[in-house]
């Protein structure tokens, strides 16, 4: 069974005058947070040692139908991710030289 350690990757490209910016979280050590209220902005951050992400409304003013639309995108991909997760990690063996899994159940 091979090591996986955490890492975060970031890269940035610049493309016919487009600059992109690809950040990928692959660690555990990380934090997700969700500021505002109160008649303030709401911000979403990702953060971990390495690198810091945070989505804030369209340029930073009032909230439009488009950052609604954005942050029910971000919801549905989220309560995907967790439903992988918990599969998965049920799926996995309680100990990696045991192949029985919480269930019960031989893992593949």
């Amino acid at each position: 069974m091979s090591e996986h350690k955490p890492y975060t990757y970031v890269t940035a490209s610049i493309h016919e005058g487009v600059t992109r910016f690809d950040v990928s979280f692959c660690t555990s050590e990380m934090s997700a947070k969700a500021f505002g209220g109160d008649g303030e902005r709401p911000f979403l951050t990702l953060s971990s040692t390495e690198a810091h992400m945070t989505v804030t409304t369209t340029g930073g003013g009032p909230v439009t139908e488009q950052d609604v639309t954005l942050a029910r995108e971000i919801f549905t991909a989220s309560a995907r991710y967790l439903a992988n997760c918990e599969r998965l990690h049920a799926e996995q063996p309680v100990n990696p030289t045991d192949q029985t899994t919480p269930s019960g159940e031989v893992a593949a």
